[in-house]
């Protein structure tokens, strides 16, 4: 259900009133937090080992287009690819967090198509890790009004970036500053702030598994992302992350004649998420250029639901 904005208002400005400008307290309580680990009631009475979701950036091409708009991706991820949760990106209704009217209907919607809204991932709002205190405040703030649209829309989490400057342990510090006290303002509203490798430093497993410990808050975590690690060995990465995982993204590229991606071994992959006791949503999210979005999407789920049965019975 929506959330009332007159309670978020409050909420966000006794926070203002009373954060600190460094890192807060650690080990806060969970506070009922969804953190999208489990899984869904109907998978695990089939015995899925995992859900599947869809990411919206599967679909950047088709809706930078205007052939798809934000408000139709959720009737769009059930009725073409027969996927029943969702990971929205905030450059596709970027003009409307604090949009109430638009908010509500976009729940509405996914609710009417029995769709999941899970998480937000949210990119151009600054650097969470920024050197100057200033500037990471503000960054801070810029995401307040993503952390209130997320919770409008009953998703468990914000996906972030930690960008930052500086030697290997200066940006873990900065970094994990600005998740802890942007965490410690989404956890007033039950919701997760969770970072993907997604270049930099953030990219090496070893350093954002290092940022985790040092935020230390039950609400702030990882989104592994199979494909985003660039020049780090994928599976240490993945290995690395999972235990801070609360969403996991099946990046895909191209795939094989017998429908494998090519670029990652995804029963070697999935198997360290499972190894881990994930068994939330692992989202489709297809990158690549030599099939369409749509048969990418198709391709990259088909993949996972072999994985998933394969695994299953081993």
């Amino acid at each position: 259900m929506p959330h009332s904005s007159a309670a978020i208002c409050v909420s966000r400005r006794r926070f203002l009133e009373t954060a600190g400008s460094g890192l807060a307290g650690s080990g806060l309580a969970a506070c009922g937090l969804s953190l999208g680990l489990s899984r869904s009631a109907a998978n695990a009475a089939e015995g899925l080992l995992f859900d599947i979701s869809l990411a919206e950036w599967s679909l950047h091409n088709t809706l930078f287009s205007g052939k798809l708009t934000n408000l139709d991706f959720p009737r769009v991820a059930k009725e073409r690819f027969g996927i029943h949760a969702v990971e929205y990106v905030n450059q596709f209704f970027k003009d409307k967090a604090k949009d109430a009217g638009y908010l509500g209907e976009l729940a509405k919607r996914a609710e009417d198509v029995g769709v999941k809204n899970l998480l937000i991932m949210c990119d151009g709002l600054g650097d969470l890790g920024h050197p100057e205190d200033a500037a990471r405040t503000k960054a801070i703030e810029n995401h307040f009004p993503w952390v209130e649209a997320a919770k409008r829309l009953g998703c468990h989490a914000i996906r972030v970036n930690a960008a930052s400057k500086g030697s290997f342990e200066e940006q873990q510090k900065l970094a994990a500053d600005g998740l802890s006290r942007l965490s410690d303002y989404a956890k007033q509203l039950e919701i997760s702030v969770i970072v993907e490798n997604h270049g930099g430093l953030s990219s090496n497993g070893e350093w954002l598994a290092g940022v985790m410990k040092m935020a230390d808050r039950p609400n702030c975590g990882t989104l592994p992302d199979f494909g985003n690690f660039h020049d780090y060995d994928r599976y240490k990465g993945i290995e690395e992350l999972m235990p801070f995982a609360k969403g996991v993204s099946a990046k895909s590229h191209d795939f094989d004649d017998d429908g494998n991606e090519t670029h990652t071994d995804y029963t070697k992959a999935l198997q360290l998420v499972l190894d881990a006791g994930y068994h939330g949503h692992v989202g489709v999210e297809y990158e690549g250029s030599s099939l369409s979005e749509d048969d990418g999407i198709i391709a990259t789920k088909k993949l996972l639901e072999r994985v998933r049965d394969q695994l299953a019975s081993a």
